[in-house]
């Protein structure tokens, strides 16, 4: 009787379906490098997934593809020593069947190598995957589409680059996808700096923008509006002194050469900084709240300041609803001509609803049936244009406020400036003292010219022949 189990390993590969979808996964990972592993190596490439798609996922199916081959053989060896099957009787055959095989996974391999794969992957880096595949992201996404930075891919900023970042990235992103399954996700959720998975600015901000660069200055007119009938406008007009590098300004007095500064922070959210260092090429001068203990601030985190210890929202920025409809109301997209539109404004965004549902029922209803009971003449003229008006503000209601994630007005601080947040006097208090009493100084003009300050039509406008250019702007 002739053993039938003394085949070549040739023929026996071929013989049974687990060897070939073996050979099947080797050839389609072997492929995928081709396609992907050069661009990689020659550095032509910033994307994490593609990093993720090299180093972990073709390794995955490399190996599963070798363990598959032996394991077919074996079993295709097992089941011709009890007669159980055919297989190919020589060497030649089982080789161009293995050949026939081969080529036609090849050629499938190609089409999607070159159509599929580096698109899927580019896929994994847009906004739209980050926001819209993920619900709890909801609030970024919509926020990061109205903003300077709209174009700016999420990965750019939130993942590091090189394999470091996409790995701790894919760990976070991990640990957030079992949040979201289990439904035991944060609400709402935590901001980067928050959590600590904030990239540094050198690796993401600073590859478009340059602190030590001098600014100059730069004229800033915030229009105003009271909650009277006619929506009366006031502006203030500040001159900021951006400055950097050695000309001081705002930036360089925090980035500038030689300067460092260290704080700690007594809550997650960096709102409450007890302790500064301020380092410069000549001294060290370390400031501390007046309030604060020094053996609890022994066993605070500690923090090297960068740009987004200020400039903490800069894409995902949450308005307040006064500051939200002044915008609105400046930029024309709601007309100051409508009576009482600020206050009516104002009253059905601070509303509570259960839902965004209930909110964009109820607040074009209710803003329309206000005018349409109070100002009939007035609604009968120009329904159109107060319909408008009602869906700016539910527009507005519904890039702030989230109820199913718990995000509502003033959830997310924002430290520029500090008329609506602490921001800037977290430390510019003048409570924050050194050993010999000097403190950090909470003096206006240190970072801006106030030049009117809610006015009526401000004489400087007039000056620098901006008024007429201002009111311009309000049409709609």
């Amino acid at each position: 009787m002739i053993d039938k189990t003394n085949r070549p390993a040739l023929v026996l590969l071929s013989s049974h379906w687990v060897s070939l979808l073996g050979a099947a996964l080797v050839t389609t990972a072997g492929i995928s490098w081709l396609f992907v592993l050069p661009i990689q190596v020659r550095g032509h490439v910033d994307n994490p997934y593609i990093g993720l798609v090299v180093f972990i996922y073709i390794p995955i199916v490399f190996f599963t593809g070798l363990a598959l081959i032996p394991l077919g053989i074996f079993l295709a060896k097992r089941r011709l020593g009890k007669g159980l099957a055919a297989v190919v009787s020589d060497r030649g055959t089982a080789l161009r069947r293995l050949a026939v095989f081969l080529g036609v996974t090849t050629l499938l391999n190609v089409v999607i190598g070159t159509q599929f794969t580096y698109r899927s992957v580019e896929y994994m880096e847009t906004a739209q995957f980050c926001g819209q595949a993920c619900h709890v992201m909801q609030p970024e996404f919509v926020n990061h589409q109205n903003s300077p930075h709209a174009r700016v891919s999420c990965v750019e900023c939130h993942v590091a680059p090189g394999a470091t970042g996409w790995l701790e990235s894919k760990m976070s992103g991990t640990r957030q996808l079992m949040g979201v399954i289990l439904n035991n996700h944060a609400r709402p959720i935590a901001s980067a700096m928050e959590t600590n998975r904030l990239v540094p600015a050198s690796q993401t901000c600073e590859q478009c923008h340059w602190p030590e660069q001098f600014g100059s200055l730069k004229l800033r007119v915030i229009s105003s509006f009271k909650d009277d009938e006619k929506n009366t406008e006031s502006q203030t007009v500040l001159l900021m002194q951006i400055g950097g590098s050695k000309v001081g300004g705002i930036h360089g007095a925090h980035f500038g050469p030689g300067i460092a500064i260290r704080y700690a922070t007594a809550d997650a959210k960096r709102q409450t900084i007890p302790w500064v260092e301020y380092r410069t090429r000549n001294e060290s001068r370390t400031y501390v709240a007046q309030d604060a203990k020094p053996d609890a601030i022994q066993g605070l985190p500690k923090f090297e300041m960068e740009c987004v210890d200020c400039h903490n929202r800069p894409t995902h920025t949450f308005s307040l609803p006064e500051r939200a409809l002044d915008k609105a109301l400046a930029g024309g997209a709601i007309s100051t001509s409508l009576p009482f539109i600020k206050k009516k404004g104002l009253e059905l965004l601070k509303t509570e609803y259960a839902s965004s549902e209930e909110a964009a029922q109820k607040i074009p209803a209710t803003l329309q049936g206000y005018y349409q009971q109070s100002y009939p003449d007035l609604y009968s003229a120009r329904s159109a244009e107060i319909a408008g008006a009602a869906n700016e503000v539910l527009s507005i209601y519904n890039r702030n406020v989230f109820p199913d994630l718990k995000v509502t007005w003033g959830t997310y601080a924002n430290n520029l400036g500090h008329t609506d947040f602490p921001g800037c006097f977290r430390c510019h208090d003048e409570a924050h003292a050194t050993a010999d009493k000097k403190t950090i100084t909470q003096d206006c003009e240190t970072c801006h010219k106030t030049l009117a300050m809610d006015e009526s039509s401000p004489e400087i406008l007039k000056t620098l022949g901006l008024a007429e250019r201002v009111k311009q702007l309000q049409k709609p």
